[in-house]
């Protein structure tokens, strides 16, 4: 949930138009091959599609200039000025070089049917919350809101294959990257927090991954999506300079990096934002490392 959000806002689901999602599986099939039925023996069916980042120096953080066109995206957005009197966006970083050597990273969100072979493969718990553990986290979404994205048996739910995985915290996150390191004999884990920002904006600190000017019809957020996920890959105008996709919108995602002993910073807004502030690659917050939220999933990177 972002700060940007009341119940009144989500309690009325969306409020203005509906984007048509389509070409969903063939964007993805365009970026990254589609994985071999579980128990394939063949670990190189195992490899996601993957952008590579070079090593060198990136525009990281934001500025006054920057933040305060957040704080006018959410308001212009929302009708109030609860981001801006809660200092959200002034607690970034401030911009400025820093080198990162070079990495690998995942150009799609892992997705449900990803995640099934691992589960199928592992017997690790599936997607999922109870009742009490959801009215525990004290968010605005409904417990009801959950269920369509829960897996049943084992299984996600139908026709929702191709959509990024929710409901899982950070530790499923960091176990589907120790399988999926042993599947393919290389080590996967979750990127830190710069490394995440540098494939999503590129090295010359644009505001957004396609530029500064936010476009609603570029990502899934509440500005113009369905209020829900959508297929990875659904977007590839919105592709980062490195070929990223989804890095705006559509859910937050885990990274290793912390802000205490028991929470993570996530990244990247998500489809119940609007404005889209909370969406831009130098925003940040940090969320409990054990939460199953409807609005965070996970890529991962490599060392090439």
């Amino acid at each position: 949930m972002s700060p940007i959000q009341t119940s009144a806002d989500h309690g009325r689901g969306p409020d203005c138009r509906r984007r048509t999602f389509l070409g969903g599986a063939a964007a993805i099939a365009a970026t990254m091959a589609l994985p071999a039925a579980a128990g394939a023996n063949n670990t190189s069916s195992f490899f996601p599609g993957t952008v590579s980042v070079a090593a060198g120096e990136f525009v990281t953080g934001s500025d006054a200039q920057e933040r305060e066109a957040a704080y006018g995206l959410d308001e212009a957005a929302y009708g109030h000025s609860l981001t801006r009197q809660r200092g959200w966006y002034d607690r970034e970083a401030r911009r400025r070089t820093m080198h990162l050597p070079a990495f690998d990273i995942m150009i799609n969100l892992v997705t449900n049917a990803d995640y099934t072979r691992f589960v199928a493969a592992t017997g690790h718990r599936a997607p999922d919350v109870d009742r009490e553990t959801w009215k525990g986290y004290r968010l605005v979404h409904p417990f009801e809101r959950t269920r369509r994205h829960a897996w049943r048996e084992g299984t996600y739910p139908q026709g929702r294959g191709t959509h990024p995985v929710v409901l899982v915290s950070h530790g499923d996150a960091e176990a589907y990257a120790g399988w999926i390191s042993d599947m393919t004999g290389v080590v996967w884990r979750l990127p830190s927090a710069k490394q995440w920002e540098k494939a999503a904006r590129g090295a010359d600190g644009r505001w957004f991954p396609w530029g500064n000017g936010f476009d609603p019809a570029r990502l899934n957020s509440h500005d113009a999506g369905p209020f829900d996920t959508v297929p990875v890959g659904a977007f590839p105008e919105s592709a980062s300079p490195y070929g990223m996709l989804d890095a705006a919108g559509q859910v937050f995602e885990w990274t290793s990096t912390p802000t205490s002993a028991m929470r993570r910073i996530v990244k990247g807004g998500s489809w119940d934002d609007k404005g889209c502030g909370v969406c831009r690659p130098a925003a940040r917050h940090a969320r409990p490392m054990d939460i199953k939220h409807i609005l965070i999933g996970f890529r991962l990177v490599r060392l090439p």
